[in-house]
């Protein structure tokens, strides 16, 4: 028996498609380029480019806040579950195959402090970490589209 998804639950998936959809735009945008520690230091001379750093640094933190901050607690209270601490609720959805590594989420959510707030000082630290960053996206997106699958099979969506 499939249980009906709330209208929150139907509010944040939407949010999330949104946030997915910039945040893969900026991702091709920005990572056509070479990142290296030239190219950061670049960025003062080149607003456009700082611009598009910045967009990609907001919607990468803002992806992976709504959906573990608020898709997955909402997605847990649907299941008729209590959701709890953030690293609980990474560790069912990991158990339950909807995330493929909390430890990549931890290091994904830990970048941000780097990401804001390094390119000032240490570039190439800082285009490091945007590397990787780049590289996390997929985890990002894939836990989407698990929740997505998630929810087709086991709630009623309403329109």
């Amino acid at each position: 028996m499939k249980l009906a998804a709330s209208e929150r639950l139907r509010f944040l998936l939407a949010t999330v498609e949104k946030e997915k959809e910039h945040l893969l735009l900026t991702t091709s945008r920005l990572f056509a380029q070479k990142i290296d520690a030239a190219w950061i230091s670049s960025l003062e001379a080149n607003p456009d480019l700082a611009e598009r750093l910045d967009a990609f640094v907001a919607r990468f933190n803002r992806l992976q806040d709504t959906i573990g901050d608020k898709l997955i607690p909402e997605l847990m209270r649907n299941m008729q579950e209590t959701p709890g601490a953030a690293l609980d609720n990474l560790g069912r959805m990991e158990k339950l195959g909807l995330l493929a590594s909390v430890e990549e989420w931890i290091e994904a959510r830990n970048l941000r402090n780097r990401l804001v707030h390094e390119y000032m000082h240490e570039p190439g630290e800082f285009a490091e970490a945007l590397k990787r960053a780049g590289a996390l996206v997929p985890l990002l997106t894939a836990t989407d589209e698990a929740l997505r699958r998630y929810v087709d099979m086991h709630l009623v969506i309403k329109e």
